[in-house]
């Protein structure tokens, strides 16, 4: 699926795409939302999720490295970088 195609989707039509075609791969939280990142062949989606009714309330899409900082900074890798 082609970034394009992906953004002219129903709510419902992103959800089942997000769910069928992604791969969950990481997630965050930020005040009243669980943020759940998704890698679709082309391009990377994020879902924010209210925590109180736990809908899917947007979708961020994105194809820029630079957007997955916020997951980056929260892989531990002290223990991947010390010597044994």
């Amino acid at each position: 699926m082609k970034l394009s195609e992906f953004i002219v989707l129903t709510q419902e039509e992103k959800r089942a795409a997000v769910l069928q075609e992604g791969v969950a791969i990481a997630q965050r939280n930020i005040p009243g939302y669980m943020v759940f990142l998704f890698q679709l062949p082309a391009f990377y989606v994020e879902t924010f999720c209210s925590m109180e009714t736990k809908d899917i309330r947007e979708y961020k899409i994105f194809h820029n490295p630079a957007h997955l900082v916020p997951y980056l900074e929260a892989i531990p890798i002290e223990q991947l970088l010390k010597k044994r």
